[in-house]
């Protein structure tokens, strides 16, 4: 299985950004880590030798770029206006410095976008804000609501990133060719929350599925078993 080691000065965040792709050719997966989490902790977990299969058969590459949560939900030192800003422009770093590039390098004009607990939201917010871009996206165990990372304070960016406040009046009509899965099970804590967006879906007549696992919790081993089968939704050519 092919791995690679990128690293850039993104002018978006104003540092340099890690990332790790996995795979020779195939059709094209960003997966977002866990909150705070690494370039490399997806694959330290097992979450992509759980796709290993797709991947050594070139079916798909896998793109898994780092987090900046601690320099904005989490970072506790600075104004909320502050963190949104910092978080508003890692969506523009993986928008313009990741998604943008892969379309131009790849004949799919479009990416899956996934990822675990705090990765199933950056995927959904993401592939909100930009359904053009998406062609699938795979929550796993995700949670939907920032409210609580800002401490009260309100602004037009917290709104715009907030998808169970924005998706209602979204009408791109890209969402509604977007494959759509919400992966929770009914001892995960995120589980809630991932009734919460089905509902929302569920309103506005937008095609997907929850897919609600039974007696598991929120962890790695229901994301490894989740991914491959989410993967095997995509149409391979």
């Amino acid at each position: 299985m092919k791995e690679e080691y990128f690293k850039w000065y993104s002018p978006q965040l104003n540092r340099e950004v890690q990332m790790l792709t996995f795979g020779h050719a195939g059709y094209p997966v960003v997966v977002f880590p866990t909150s705070k989490g690494s370039f490399h902790e997806n694959r330290d977990m097992g979450l992509i030798g759980s796709a290993q299969w797709f991947i050594e058969q070139g079916l798909v590459q896998i793109f898994c770029p780092e987090s900046n949560d601690a320099d904005s939900f989490y970072n506790r030192n600075i104004h909320p206006h502050q963190r949104i800003q910092n978080h508003v422009a890692y969506d523009k770093m993986i928008c313009h410095e990741i998604v943008e590039r892969i379309r131009l390098n790849t004949a799919v004009a479009k990416v899956v976008v996934a990822g675990c607990s705090f990765g199933g939201y950056h995927a959904a917010n993401f592939a909100f804000r930009h359904p053009g871009y998406v062609s699938h996206m795979f929550s796993m165990s995700g949670a939907f609501d920032i409210r609580n990372f800002m401490d009260g304070y309100n602004h037009d960016d917290i709104y715009y990133n907030s998808p169970l406040e924005y998706l209602p009046g979204l009408n791109d009509d890209e969402l509604w060719k977007m494959d759509i899965v919400l992966g929770t099970s009914n001892w995960d804590i995120c589980f809630d929350a991932n009734l919460k967006l089905d509902d929302c879906l569920n309103k506005k007549g937008v095609p997907h599925w929850l897919d609600v696992r039974q007696d598991r919790v929120h962890d790695w081993d229901v994301w490894k078993e989740m991914f491959p089968h989410y993967l095997s939704r995509i149409k391979f050519d």
